[in-house]
Formats: structure tokens, sequence, C-alpha cells
């Protein structure tokens, strides 16, 4: 089952949360506003904004956008880093998610979200990646073809319980070979960031030669008897 733009305009994760919040802490309301206007609070709304995406947010970016741009940030990378027990796992086999982490860099892709929508399109994805703290908003710059772009980046949050920094590499290919959640596979997760990626021109060599491991890793479908 794939998130939906529908289940963003329901706030439908947030109430997918609150059956689990035992092991999921949930962000109160009055925070999680205070930090979508906290971020718009550096946006000048005469302006169209733009949206860093290097993960799930390319290939499902649920978001209503004007253009996009393959840009390059410096300064963190793509990994796996962030455990998920709902949406790509369970509370009791958590899968992983990508989070951006501190050091090096990250190709990926810029949106560009009009003016008029940006709040809404914004509080879309405030709703998405929010909801539990595990990312910290900041605005980054980003290049793109030469030009330098302001954009609103979801880094990894250290403190966050979820944050599970650098996994060993074994466990981290179990864990994406194994894992499953209401949205589907970390293993689906991860060929779809490299198909993505690859689609729009950007090779990411970890994370393919990752995929071939998970792939060698997979359990094998039961045989028809």
């Amino acid at each position: 089952m794939a998130l939906t733009r529908e289940d963003l305009e329901n706030d439908a994760l947030r109430k997918q949360y609150e059956s689990v919040r035992d092991h999921v802490p949930l962000v109160p309301e009055d925070k999680f506003h205070a930090s979508l206007d906290a971020t718009l609070a550096g946006w000048d709304p005469a302006q169209d904004l733009w949206v860093f995406a290097y993960g799930s947010l390319i290939w499902n970016p649920l978001i209503h956008f004007v253009e996009q741009r393959c840009a390059r940030l410096h300064g963190f990378h793509r990994r796996f880093c962030l455990r998920s027990r709902g949406a790509r796992g369970t509370v009791d086999n958590p899968g992983l998610v990508l989070g951006l982490d501190y050091g090096g860099c990250c190709n990926g892709v810029a949106f560009r979200v009009e003016a008029a929508k940006a709040r809404h399109e914004l509080k879309m994805i405030w709703r998405r990646e929010m909801v539990l703290g595990s990312y910290a908003p900041r605005w980054v710059e980003v290049n793109s073809g030469g030009e330098t772009i302001r954009a609103v980046a979801f880094v990894v949050n250290r403190r966050h319980p979820h944050y599970a920094g650098k996994v060993p590499p074994a466990e981290l290919i179990r864990i994406l070979a194994t894992a499953c959640g209401k949205f589907g596979t970390c293993a689906d997760y991860l060929c779809q960031t490299v198909d993505c990626l690859a689609a729009s021109g950007i090779h990411d060599p970890h994370l393919v030669h990752l995929r071939a491991l998970v792939e060698r890793a997979a359990p094998a479908a039961p045989t028809a008897s």
C-alpha cells in the first residue's frame, strides 16, 4: 500500500501512529505547527519555495510542484539511519529509511513549489515527515546546473530515539532484506530510490551496491507444491 496525497490531506500518518504511541513518540500538534511556522519564517512569500528531496520524496513526492531539477547538497550525505516501526517496518522488526546525516555530499532532486501554494504544500510534507519529529527541517543551499538554490531539506534528528546512526553492514542488509511495514518493504524503498535517482541521471554507487547485496540476501519465495 503506497502513501497517497489523500492520506496527507487527512493527516492519516498521525492517526496511524497514535495506535502504537508507546513505541512511536508523536510531536504534539502545537509543536508541529510551530515547527512549520518557524521554517516558513525564513521564506519570502513573494518567491516560489524549493524543497530538496533525496529519498522517497523523489519517487513519491505527493506535492504539487511546477519544476524539478537535479541538485547537489554539500555537508550532508544520504544514509539509512532512521528506524521505521510503521511505514517500512514493525515494532517487532523495525525497518530503516533514509535521512540526511552530517558530512559528505548528496545528489538529489529539488522541487519548486509556486508561492501561492507553498504554505499548503509544505504542510503536506510536514504531515509526512514531521509527525514523529525524527527530522530537523532546515534551509540549505544546493547547487543545480551552476545556480545556487535555497531549499528546505529534512536533516536527521540525531537526538531522536529512532536515530540508528551508522548501522553495521551485515545488520543493515538483514533489515533492508526482511523488514516490511504498512507502506511496503525496505527493499522496495531502496529499489525505488535507486531507480528514480537513475531516471533523473543520478548514480549513487553506494545504494546500487547495497541493492545488489539486499537482493542476494532476500528470503527466497516459496515454491509451488
